[in-house]
Order: structure tokens, then sequence, then C-alpha cells
């Protein structure tokens, strides 16, 4: 039996990860297609698609050279099929509803009133709040639709195809902030398209076992980049119990990890059984290619280029190899520009910039369309230590991107020491697993400081800490000022060198949550 899946179709709408997060919250496996790739993506021999979403966008549906469908490509469809903001204007212009641009805009919680039962409002009471982000707005329905709720403004809130299952909404129903959101998403995706929503993310350790087994060729041999955190650790286990001595771990210390990460990542390895670990010392050759260097791309470039000949050196010295294994998410490939709509490059990771032609390896990719929070579910689901399961996201580059400008061993030393502060006191706090992230960040600007009666100078460390579901969009968190106050006074008086500790207040975007 196929597995079932939810095709979320992208014009680069900001909640578009979001609503794949929902479908798969409610037991559906969900998986991104580009606009471009409609309905070419939408089928495949892998999955049983029984529905579609079209995602929100950052443009205007009556832009030029806006994304649209025509009402026969929508018809030609023969799965149910719910528009989102955008998705939901589309609609209505490919069936000639009238569009009216700028007159009439809505901007978070608004009011939205039932006008008609239907399934997909059957749990909302008669006056909801739906979350809203449009200028544009359906101001009368196409003809052979129904209207099924309006916005306090009068603008089309939810229509239905009076004869197919083709929904619109102009709320977001993915955002927690629409009233029964998830219970209107459940109701399209059981009710209307047929879902078992039985689908976990635990399910896929045997899946992406079976997919390991039938990839690599019994006579072949995997090299994986291992950094320590859950990503490589999950990709690595996952690996290792399929190949066995056919895998080889490669942990290359560059210098830039946390303190005392290096021996914990080996003890960790070890502890999960992984025979042919190779551990590669290269912190000299990293800090040395990085000197002089203070733009964030071309840093995150140089230390890419360097894993890329390690791998090929090590690899040139082990039979067999013609696999390399990373640990690549869904939002790695994303943000790197590999996949989605609309979307632009935010930053290159070293694990996904693509491998030279010389290291003359495949690339495996076991956990490329999971999510953080489920690849820790497979983590945990491996046995692997809860230190590991929990530990915050680290950027493959290291302590690199949490320093502003060149890479030297004082600023690497600070923020070393810095970071080790924030994640220890925040762990004290009990807070440490309520925040997706927590740590330092050294910049390039200096602060006059008193120090013993003396004037000193020394560096401004940032203090970051964010909430977040996929790191795709981030909060800021707000944190208790006595937690703050002794993270700024531990950092001064035990770090060194350091004359001012100020607290990062901006959410993403605008900012990304990396300092660089």
């Amino acid at each position: 039996m196929r597995s079932q899946r939810v095709a979320i179709v992208d014009f680069g709408g900001q909640y578009t990860h979001l609503i794949a997060r929902r479908c798969r919250e409610l037991g559906v496996y969900s998986e991104i297609v580009p606009f471009t790739k409609f309905p070419e993506e939408i089928f495949s021999e892998d999955y049983e698609t029984l529905g579609i979403i079209l995602s929100g966008a950052p443009r205007s549906v009556d832009e030029p050279n806006a994304p649209k469908f025509s009402a026969e490509d929508l018809l030609n469809v023969q799965v149910p099929m719910l528009g989102i903001c955008y998705g939901h204007q589309l609609i209505a212009m490919a069936f000639n509803g009238e569009l009216k641009r700028g007159t009439i805009m809505e901007y978070g919680r608004t009011c939205v009133m039932v006008v008609e039962r239907d399934v997909l409002l059957m749990d909302v009471p008669d006056q909801f709040i739906g979350w809203m982000s449009h200028m544009d707005s359906v101001v009368r329905h196409p003809p052979g639709f129904k209207v099924l709720a309006l916005t306090e403004r009068g603008a089309v809130a939810a229509m239905k195809h009076a004869e197919r299952p083709i929904y619109g909404v102009q709320f977001h129903p993915e955002v927690k902030h629409t009233q029964m959101g998830s219970s209107i998403l459940k109701r399209f995706l059981v009710d209307v398209c047929g879902f078992r929503c039985d689908w976990k993310p635990v399910d896929r350790v045997e899946e992406l076992s079976r997919e390991i087994a039938a990839t690599i060729p019994p006579d072949e041999s995997v090299i994986c980049a291992v950094s320590g955190g859950v990503d490589s650790v999950t990709t690595a286990v996952l690996l290792n119990r399929v190949l066995d001595k056919r895998l080889y771990c490669i942990f290359v210390d560059h210098g830039l990890m946390r303190k005392d990460e290096p021996e914990q990542v080996v003890a960790t390895l070890r502890r999960m059984g992984i025979a042919n670990l190779i551990f590669v010392k290269a912190a000299e050759r990293f800090l040395s290619r990085l000197k002089g260097v203070k733009d964030p791309e071309e840093k995150r470039k140089i230390i890419g280029e360097e894993f890329a000949k390690i791998f090929e050196e090590e690899a040139a010295k082990i039979p067999k190899v013609r696999w390399l294994a990373q640990g690549t998410i869904y939002p790695d490939r994303i943000e790197s520009g590999s996949a989605g709509s609309g979307s632009a490059l935010i930053k290159t990771h070293h694990n996904v910039a693509g491998l030279p032609a010389s290291l003359r390896l495949k690339l495996v990719e076991p956990l490329k369309d999971l999510y953080k929070d489920e690849v820790r579910e497979v983590a945990k689901r491996l046995g692997i230590p809860e230190e590991i399961v929990s530990r915050h996201p680290f950027p493959g580059p290291g302590l690199a991107v949490r320093i502003v400008g060149e890479v030297t061993e004082e600023k690497l030393r600070i923020c070393r020491e810095a970071n080790a502060i924030v994640e220890e006191e925040f762990k004290n706090a009990g807070v440490y697993d309520k925040v997706w992230q927590a740590f330092a960040v050294v910049t390039d600007s200096s602060w006059t400081g008193v120090m013993g009666d003396a004037r000193a100078e020394g560096y401004v460390v940032i203090v970051r800490a964010v909430e977040s579901e996929d790191g795709m969009t981030a909060d800021w968190y707000r944190a208790d000022m006595d937690l703050l106050d002794r993270i700024s006074k531990r950092i001064v008086n035990e770090v060194g060198n350091v004359t001012m500790v100020v607290y990062a207040t901006t959410s993403k975007p605008p900012s990304t949550i990396e300092a660089c």
C-alpha cells in the first residue's frame, strides 16, 4: 500500500512550511512542491496524493509575472484542493471572481463571520478569529462558487466550488492565532480528502532503513560527516544499523566547536556502536585559512571547501567508498535555495553547497525531508542519548558564524566561553528546553569599560535566544531579567576582555537566527 501525502504548492509564502508542519502534526505526510512543477510533480509512483494545498505568496496575484493557474488547470486535478491566502485569491481569479487591490487591507487577528455551514467550518463558532496577512481581497466570489464566510470588512473569507471539492480561505488556518485553525485543516484532510491521519515521524525509521539498503549496493562503503548534533548523529546511527562496518564516520574537529564538544562527540559515537570512527584534528588547518577573512559567506565557503578536501583525503584511504552521507534536513535545503519556490537564498550551508567533482562521491541524505523536531523523534526511537537529542541546533561552520568579522584566537576563546555560560545558565534556570537556541555572539565592536578603577576597552557580546518550531521563522525569547543579569555578570567577570553584554530582541524575519 502506497503512503498517503498532501502536496503543498509553494508560491514563496512565509507560512508554507508552517502549513506542511501542521499537516504532519495531524498525522498526514506533507511535501512542498514548487508551483513551477504543478501539476507534473503532484502525483508520483511513491505516494498516493489525496489532496493539494495552494500556499500564500509575497506577491499580488494580479502582477504581470505572478504565478497563475487557469480554471482548466485546477479542474484537471482530480483531488480536493484548498487555497490559503494567495491560493484563495488565485482560485478566485482563475474562476472569474472579482479582486481588489489595496482597498481592503487586513493584517493580524480579524473577525470572520460564517454565512453558510460546510464541513470545512463545522467546528468553528458563527464568529471566530482568523489570522490575516493580505492586501488584495476577493470582493465578489466566482460564478459557480458559494460563500462560506466573510471578514468583518465584507471580503470573502472562505468559499467553495458548488460541485467540486475546491476550497479557498483568505485567513491562515495553519497559524495558531486562528481560532480552531487546526480543526479546519483536519476537516479538509480527513472529511474532504479522506486521509487516514496515521503518519508518524518514528514510522520513518524502518522506511528510511529500507531506502538506505536499496540505495547503497552491498559491495560499496559510505563515509558519514558527523558534527555531533542530532541531525548528523541520527544519520550515522541510521546508516550504521543497515551498513555496519561498511560505514565510516568522520568527525572533523575544525577548532570551531563548543567547549569540550569534540571529546563528548567521540565518546557518544563510540557508545552508539559506531565501529569505524575517524577523528580528524584539523583546527590549525581551518583557522589558518580563515585568517583575515571577514565576510560571512566567504567564511562559510572556506569551511565547506576544507571539509570537502578532508573527506576526499580520508575517502582515498578507505576501500570501495562511493558515498558521502550528510545530516541535511528540510530547512537546510530550503534556506540554501535547494528546494521550494520563490524563496531567496538566505545563507549557504556547507553540507548542501555542492560537492567538488574531484570528490567523486554520490550523496545520501536520509533526513532531507524531515524537520528538526521530527528528527528528534526518530533519534529517540533509535536510542540516541538525550544529551544529543535535546541539544540546541549548532551551525555546521561552528562558532565562525557566531563571530562577526575575522575569526581570531581571542574572539574564538571569548565566543566559546560565553556560549558555555549562556547554555549553562539557561539549563540552571530550567528553560533550556523551552527555547530553540540560546547562544552568544562576539561582535567586531569594542566598548569602553572600567575594570578595577582603570579605563578598559573590550568586546561587545550579544546574547541571542529564540523560540521556534522549525527554524524557518523565530521569535526572540522574553527571558527573565534575573537570568540575563546572571549571564551578563558571568561573561564579564569570567571570560575576560568583554566590557558590554547585550540581548538581541529581533525576530526572524527580518533577522536570521545565527549572526552570520
